[in-house]
This record gives C-alpha cells, structure tokens and sequence, in this order.
C-alpha cells in the first residue's frame, strides 16, 4: 500500500505533467531522422510532420542525422531529453533490426516510447522475366526442387529485404543463396539482367519495371493486399503461407519518458494528420501504406515486428558484429 506522502507526491506530479502539457508546445519541435534527405522515412516525416506544426502552431524541424544504418540520429535521438521537443521519425531498420543482428547503443524497448504509425511499406516478391514461374507457389516448387541452386538478391546484409527473404525460406522450406549488395538499386540492376534470380524490394523501387516487363511481380509481404497494388495476391494467400506479414514501417516515436499528456497529444495530432486524404494520397504515390495507430497499438505493433525480426535473424543465423 502505498504512503499518502508518496500518492501526494504521484499527484503532484501528475498535474505539473498536465500543466506542462497545456502550454505545449511554446517552441519549435525537433525530429531527428536517421537517414539522408529523400529516403522513405525522411520524406514520409517531412509529409507528416509539417502538417501536424500547422495544426499545433509550431514548427517541426527535420534534422538529419544519417549514418550507421540508421543507428547513428537513433542513438541521439535515444539520449535527447524527453521533455517533448525532441521526437524521432523512427523505422524498422534501427529499431526492429539492427538491435537483432549487431550491437547498438541503445535498447529500442527501454529507451523509446511510441507516439504513432505513419506508414508501412510492404514488399514486392519480384523475378526477373526470363524465371520460368507464373506465382508464388510455382516459384516455390522451383525453389524446393533445387535447393541452393537459385539466388535472392538484397540491399545488404541485415537489411529488410534480407530478413523479409529469409523469412520466406523457413515459411517456405526452401534453400536459395543470398546475395548482398550496396544498396536497392544495383541489386535490381543484377535482377533484370539475370545475375541473380529473385528478390523482395518496396513497391516504388521495383514498380516501374514491373509495368515495362523487365520483372515479374508475384505477390506483397503484408498480411492484407496493398493498396498500391491491390490486384497482387498476398504471399500467404498465394501459396496457404499462414501469418506471412512483413512489412518495414515507419513511426514517431519518444525518448523513455516524455510526459503521458504531450505524448497523447502528439499521438493525436499525429492520427488526424495521417488520416487526411491529401495525406494519404500522398504516403501512397511514395509506395507508402498510410498508418495511424495510436500509442498502445502502436507500442504492441512495435514489440511484434522487433519479436518477428528477432526470431529471423536468430533462425537465418544473421549477425553483422
């Protein structure tokens, strides 16, 4: 039980929290994106958040903090005050991946708090033309009667595509070897051209080539249909592969212990921002799946994804270290 000193003291500061949170925000809003101006999470902050200074009256202002995979402007981001002003536009990549395959210098479950889902982006199960399947179970049955013959191409080890690849081979049995490169852009050179024979990559990198004829596209990673692509099969629906659902995502999220009242407010703001038509017309002309889930289903969304991340890397044996 507690001592009436001690709930005096949980209510005193409850409303000092709640004061706080009235005049908030009184200055311009920091939001640290780990990546370079023009990447996804990049671009989808910048929509986001311009929106949300106007509706709450201050500016948000983009800092860039690149490098690392993105571990770099998380680190910072991980250590900042979490007096409200600094956020971070926060992704799979730092948060759900490389704390599973490498050492970093922050725990994303102790350090972080969630504010809200932007977007998703599912990925693209992709060949290059000349691979004789029509769909995802033909490519399979391929793939299961040669096992290590065939080769996925990556944008790096680690990586999303990396891991979403490997995900498939253990829900799939099957064996193909995997092959790195520098990037998403060289490893669909090498697709179209042949040098290698599949890969998953983001609808905006790959769709253009699809509609040329230069890949072959044979199903999304997310659990329900994209909305970009609506006519392409889910993998799971594709080939009865239960509980296939990778998807990176990108969010807003809080250094470990902003007050609950300016996260809330944050959140809200966030959502109504996110649900917007023009906003989210313009998440999908990115390859973007507008988000919006609140604090706690975005904090369990969180946990299941770093859960999922974890348990591929552990099973493909991944480690960057």
């Amino acid at each position: 039980m507690k001592s009436p000193a001690r709930v005096l003291s949980i209510m005193a500061l409850a409303a000092a929290g709640a004061v706080f949170a009235q005049g908030y925000p009184n200055r311009p809003i920091k939001v640290v994106v780990p990546w370079p101006p023009g990447q996804a999470t990049d671009t989808a902050a910048r929509v986001v958040t311009e929106k949300m200074g106007a509706s709450m009256g201050q500016q948000f202002v983009i800092d860039n903090r690149a490098g690392a995979g993105g571990t770099i402007g998380t680190d910072i981001a991980a250590k900042s005050a979490a007096d409200g002003y600094t956020i971070l536009a926060g992704s799979s990549g730092p948060i759900s991946i490389s704390p599973k395959v490498q050492k970093v210098p922050y725990d994303p479950d102790k350090d972080f708090e969630p504010i809200c889902l932007m977007a998703t982006s599912p990925y693209v199960l992709v060949t290059n033309s000349s691979l004789p399947v029509a769909n995802v179970t033909e490519l399979i049955a391929l793939l299961r009667a040669n096992p290590g013959k065939y080769t996925f191409a990556s944008s790096g080890t680690g990586a999303t595509a990396h891991l979403i690849s490997e995900f498939f081979s253990l829900s799939a049995n099957v064996t193909a070897r995997h092959v790195p490169y520098k990037g998403s852009a060289p490893a669909i050179t090498d697709l179209i051209a042949g040098h290698v024979d599949y890969a998953f990559e983001t609808s905006s990198a790959v769709l253009g080539h699809v509609k040329a004829g230069r890949l072959k596209a044979l199903g999304v990673s997310s659990g329900v249909r994209a909305m970009a692509l609506p006519e392409l099969p889910t993998i799971a629906e594709a080939a009865n592969l239960q509980g296939f659902d990778m998807r990176a995502w990108i969010g807003l999220v809080a250094p470990a212990g902003m007050p609950r009242e300016i996260r809330a407010r944050l959140s809200a703001e966030c959502q109504k921002v996110v649900d917007a038509p023009e906003v989210k017309e313009k998440l999908l002309s990115l390859g973007l799946e507008p988000g919006g889930l609140a604090t706690a289903e975005f904090g369990d969304f969180i946990r299941r994804q770093n859960e999922r991340f974890g348990a591929i890397a552990r099973g493909a044996n991944i480690k960057l270290d």
